[in-house]
């Protein structure tokens, strides 16, 4: 392991929302009973269905998220970036990965193998409840996407859809790795629809379509379509 790895993993888990508030010897501790792995563009960090268990953190890179749909068609469903959390643990969530997670660009991944969790917990018990925090946190995400999709029009869909990419990228203006047709998945709505919408949107100078991805220009501005 090598150490600039090793000391920003460490950061990474200290900035946690999920972390904070705990003992910040746990991040230490976590880090520790864990192992950092680098992956390529394209490989997976889990499939849908694998009944490996623990916790992988995403320390640097992103992910993006698929899930089967009627039809045996795998449709993206969203983004996880730095300090993002894949997986689960047993205690709270039985039965194997809910998603497909594939690595877009070259990325480091911390793996928490359960049974390192266990041991984490005879000294730091309260671990549970930080593992029960972040599964809150991912389930809090998947509700506010299923309100998205059954209350909101189209163009404040996208928005938020965007907005929402924003934030898992952890920066003011980032470039989304997202097509128009990963975005159209993401949201339920045609190509010809989202194509339609972006194009709107670069018009008004809230972001830039570029090649492989959206340059978002005014996320501030694409909340407040979202929120109207």
């Amino acid at each position: 392991m090598k150490r600039d790895a090793h000391a920003f993993a460490l950061q990474v888990l200290r900035d946690a929302d999920w972390l904070k508030g705990f003992d910040p010897a746990l991040a230490e501790v976590l880090l520790a009973h864990g192992r950092l792995a680098r992956l390529k563009a394209g490989e997976w960090a889990q499939g849908e269905g694998d009944e490996q268990r623990g916790l992988f953190l995403v320390v640097d890179g992103l992910f993006h998220t698929y899930c089967t749909a009627p039809g045996d068609r795998d449709v993206m469903i969203g983004q996880a970036g730095t300090g993002a959390v894949l997986g689960h643990a047993t205690r709270f969530s039985g039965g194997p990965r809910l998603a497909t997670a594939i690595c877009v660009e070259p990325a480091l991944l911390l793996h928490i193998p359960e049974t390192m969790l266990e041991r984490v917990a005879e000294r730091y018990p309260e671990v549970w409840r930080v593992i029960a925090n972040s599964a809150y946190a991912n389930l809090r995400r998947a509700m506010q996407m299923m309100v998205e999709a059954i209350t909101l029009p189209p163009r404040q869909k996208i928005a938020a859809r965007l907005v929402a990419a924003a934030g898992m990228n952890g920066a003011p203006t980032p470039l989304l790795r997202l097509s128009q047709q990963m975005l159209g998945e993401m949201t339920g709505l045609t190509r010809k629809t989202v194509n339609a919408h972006l194009a709107a949107f670069a018009r008004e100078g809230l972001l830039e379509i570029r090649y492989g991805g959206l340059l978002l220009r005014d996320p501030a501005g694409l909340q407040a379509v979202a929120n109207t």
